[in-house]
């Protein structure tokens, strides 16, 4: 999730109304920063932030991607009498959830960073991940 940036401009003709608008919009985001200066009869602020609905929408897709891996690992494990992680390692379940890869190639790229090999079952977690992703989107 990046940065965003927003300025207000709070002049002194009608300051409140200004900094009531700025304080209901930096109840609604995560500050990163925030800058302030006078100039012309008035302040100029610019906030740097994340948007919390964005984020609360990033962290329940992880959490779904992330349920989804673990149970596809499940089955897959004990199908194949495999513990879990030689299915797919516990560092990479949260890894693959927060990037949510769809193709292979984004997949290698993610796990080829750890040096860890998942191009048995690449395609497979791929189609976890999209099937998650569809799931959301209906």
């Amino acid at each position: 999730m990046s940065t965003e940036i927003r300025t207000f401009t709070i002049p002194d003709a009608s300051a409140d109304e200004a900094q009531e608008h700025l304080s209901s919009f930096l109840r609604t985001v995560e500050v990163q920063r925030i800058d302030t200066a006078y100039a012309d009869g008035g302040w100029r602020v610019l906030v740097l932030y994340k948007d919390l609905k964005r984020k609360e929408e990033s962290l329940q897709i992880e959490a779904a991607i992330n349920a989804a891996l673990n149970g596809w690992r499940d089955r897959k494990a004990a199908g194949e009498g495999l513990p879990r992680d030689a299915v797919l390692a516990d560092e990479l379940v949260p890894e693959i959830a927060r990037f949510a890869p769809t193709t292979e190639r984004e997949l290698s790229i993610i796990v080829g960073a750890r040096d860890l090999d998942v191009s048995h079952y690449g395609g497979e977690i791929v189609q976890v991940v999209r099937a998650t992703l569809d799931e959301l989107i209906d």
